[in-house]
């Protein structure tokens, strides 16, 4: 597994494609200053729950290949998972940084819990170098991105631990402060507000899309794309299931200063299935892009550029 150095400063270079700027904060304060959850009080969250949905019974990803061996085992369980209060996180070995998060959202349940002081925390069932920590995010551009979002969790009499629990740096994924998420953003509400308006049930997978030639920077390589698959129970009671992706590789071509915009795509579970080494089981059958493309052996992808452009 590859080693931080806390003590290394940035290269002006790699501080100008980031976009940020050297201020009294160092790595070395932000890995002293950052909390620690201790794993015994995180021991007892069931996590995802694959029949959340019924019948339609929503596996957790399998990893296929060379996924399969990176990703982190959490010691004592038999399992690659990292369990919250109504989501699951499997992390990457050599990345550091998530490669599937599963959350359940039941709509009929929601808590408004208000948003306070962010404190982010290390997750104490594994090991700190594991886990991409302050010391990636301190003196720069970038974002903490929550890859379960904050609210989607928040129901129930357990909403507020939930909540908590998505401060965990396991949870977090590195995306610059300068995007416009505007269409991402838009997206994860139009998702969230059908769950509660419609009092249904949700399961949502996100993750990022790993390449070879991600840009590194403090030792971490920084995803050029995320996506997101979404299963549910459609109005007559079918399954359906949904699939997205944001990708800026286009912007972190030409960057300098800033990365551009996101471009927000509704992709086929099936492609999400091609760039990530993820198997999702049965989902790519209930989705209609995954079956056009089966049909005509070619890659469909629908830019949204509004809300409306969403295909179910």
């Amino acid at each position: 597994m590859p080693t931080v150095n806390l003590n290394h400063r940035p290269r002006l270079a790699d501080l100008r494609r980031l976009g940020g700027t050297l201020s009294l904060l160092s790595p070395v304060t932000a890995r002293k200053a950052v909390r620690r959850t201790p794993a015994e009080e995180l021991r007892n969250r069931l996590g995802y729950q694959s029949d959340f949905l019924g019948p339609f019974k929503v596996t957790w990803p399998r990893l296929v290949e060379e996924r399969a061996h990176d990703a982190l085992e959490v010691p004592g369980k038999d399992t690659y998972r990292l369990d919250y209060t109504h989501f699951s996180i499997t992390l990457s070995k050599s990345r550091r940084l998530a490669l599937i998060a599963g959350v359940n959202i039941e709509g009929s349940q929601m808590v408004d819990v208000p948003r306070s002081n962010d404190r982010w925390a290390l997750d104490g069932r594994v090991a700190d170098d594991a886990q991409a920590g302050e010391w990636l995010y301190s003196d720069n551009l970038l974002d903490r991105g929550h890859l379960v979002r904050r609210q989607d969790p928040n129901w129930g009499s357990d909403a507020e631990q939930a909540n908590a629990d998505t401060f965990h740096f396991t949870n977090c994924a590195p995306q610059m402060a300068s995007f416009n998420q505007k269409n991402w953003l838009d997206l994860e509400d139009y998702l969230l507000e059908n769950t509660r308006r419609w009092q249904a049930r949700a399961t949502v997978f996100t993750g990022p899309v790993f390449g070879e030639n991600d840009q590194e920077y403090r030792g971490v390589r920084i995803p050029k794309a995320f996506w997101k698959v979404v299963a549910f129970l459609s109005d007559d009671g079918k399954p359906s299931a949904t699939a997205y992706m944001v990708d800026q590789s286009r912007d972190l071509e030409r960057l300098e200063a800033a990365f551009g915009r996101f471009r927000t795509y509704q992709r086929s579970v099936a492609y999400v299935e091609h760039v990530t080494g993820l198997d999702f089981g049965s989902l790519s059958r209930y989705d209609g892009f995954s079956n056009e493309e089966r049909e005509t052996g070619t890659r469909i992808e629908a830019e949204l550029l509004t809300l409306d452009d969403i295909q179910l």
